[in-house]
């Protein structure tokens, strides 16, 4: 029997402190409570669309700001994900979603390269869910992409309401890492001629 692939991290500094655990071959149930309701919202999504079992317990100063809470969450969430692919051996290594929410349509397409790169493309002036900015779920993306070390793009290919936009953005970036995470039988080692990643 394989190995769980499976993490568990803390992290505490003076903004957030931070208990987190992932098992990437879960069946998509979570716990999440991070104080912001709408990112809530978008980890359990995350975790069921990506098939995560995801235990999440962040406690920020969201009296100041949400981005603390949603950026040092994407980073534990990216480390734990990096920790528990381990040597990624036998990994489909690429993954791609296109994600329909209502009006709305984004593409995600992820590389577990080592090498971190997020490209975040959507037209300036793209509307924010009502209680949380988009900006924000720009970085949350670059959180996860930096300490994961995964090569992520995402474009918001068309929409007009904030919610659905988060929504699919969350979304896409579950299902495509789900597919790149995935065993695939007839990947011998570690998918890369440099047999290594």
């Amino acid at each position: 029997m394989a190995p769980a692939r499976t993490s568990s991290r803390s992290r505490r500094t003076s903004e957030t402190s931070i208990e987190l655990s992932i098992n990437i071959d879960g069946s998509g149930v979570s716990n999440i409570e991070t104080g912001i309701p709408f990112f809530d919202h978008m980890l359990t999504l995350f975790s069921k669309h990506g098939l995560f079992d995801l235990n999440v317990k962040t406690i920020g100063d969201i009296q100041v700001d949400y981005h603390h809470t949603i950026e040092d969450t994407g980073i534990v969430i990216g480390e734990c994900l990096r920790e528990a692919l381990s040597t990624k051996e036998g990994i489909r290594r690429y993954g791609f979603a296109y994600l329909p929410m209502d009006e709305t349509l984004v593409r995600v397409v992820v590389d577990l390269s080592n090498r971190p790169h997020l490209e975040f493309r959507a037209p300036a002036g793209t509307p924010s869910a009502p209680n949380m900015p988009f900006t924000l779920v720009e970085e949350f993306c670059r959180a996860v992409a930096s300490n994961l070390r995964a090569n992520i793009h995402v474009e918001l290919l068309y929409g007009r309401d904030g919610h659905h936009i988060a929504e699919a953005i969350f979304k896409g970036l579950a299902r495509a890492l789900r597919e790149a995470c995935e065993k695939d039988s007839r990947v011998k080692g570690i998918p890369s001629t440099k047999d290594a990643l």
